[in-house]
């Protein structure tokens, strides 16, 4: 079953089921961010229904802030839609007490344009649009330190914003935009930084980025719980049942090789 909570709608609305997410140990709610991760889930809870009886909700989102609200508050049991390094700036920032009950895919973030075809022609003075989030805001700017066309005071740092540019020879003016928002505005703009789970609904792909992650990134989605909750029967049969061939086979033909399995 599936249900779709928007944005701050949802957390008042799941909250009256709270306590009822872990009540039954075969019953599981989890949270995914509405589009193509939320098909391949599916799969993985149709495993998981069929090999260990579990009975599983999907609660899709709108969001990237809300369903980590929602699974700290009780009203999930599980939610996978974000990386490790977002998860833990969610923690830091708001004290949630979570943790990693498996991994699922990497997804690179790329950088698309209406206007222009390469990095090399983007003009002096481009305007260049950023999610406004933690940290994919960080990975965009090292992928453009990484292209020699800004320098950050520190290159490692998976949480810098504009203000860590000191040197920005181009005079580019950064946007920063909420990431669901991205694709619309791309007309708009002459380069945005979108990931995958934005992209692909739009229509973008990652070939067609004019610059993207490696398989080296450091940005592996999981599937976050709560702190202690990782043990749990159900937990593991559902992890067990997102690492299968079916499910990577599903990610294949969905994001045609730009979810690369992160628990190989």
């Amino acid at each position: 079953m599936r249900s779709i909570l928007i944005g701050g709608l949802a957390a008042s609305a799941l909250t009256l089921a709270a306590g009822q997410a872990s009540a039954d140990e075969h019953g599981l709610k989890v949270g995914t961010v509405a589009g193509p991760e939320t098909d391949v889930m599916q799969v993985a809870v149709d495993i998981a229904e069929r090999e260990y009886g579990l009975d599983i909700e999907i609660v899709e989102f709108t969001d990237y802030v809300t369903p980590n609200a929602a699974l700290a508050d009780g009203s999930l049991d599980a939610n996978a839609y974000q990386h490790e390094p977002y998860m833990q700036s969610m923690v830091e920032d708001r004290g949630y007490d979570f943790a990693i009950a498996g991994r699922t895919f990497v997804y690179p973030i790329g950088a698309y344009s209406e206007k222009y075809d390469s990095l090399e022609a983007l003009p002096d003075g481009a305007t260049i649009a950023l999610p406004n989030d933690p940290t994919n805001e960080g990975r965009s700017l090292i992928l453009l330190h990484n292209a020699g066309l800004i320098t950050l005071a520190d290159p490692e740092n998976l949480e810098a914003t504009p203000l860590d540019i000191v040197e920005n020879p181009h005079d580019f003016d950064f946007r920063e935009i909420e990431a669901a928002q991205l694709p619309r505005v791309l007309p708009d703009v002459d380069m945005a930084f979108i990931n995958n789970t934005f992209a692909q609904p739009a229509g973008l792909s990652l070939d067609d980025a004019l610059v993207k992650e490696g398989p080296e990134s450091p940005y592996v989605n999981i599937i976050a719980v709560r702190a202690g909750d990782e043990d749990r029967e159900a937990i593991r049969q559902l992890v067990d049942a997102y690492q299968r061939e079916e499910v990577a086979a599903k990610a294949e033909e969905l994001f045609k090789g730009a979810a690369v399995p992160g628990w190989e």
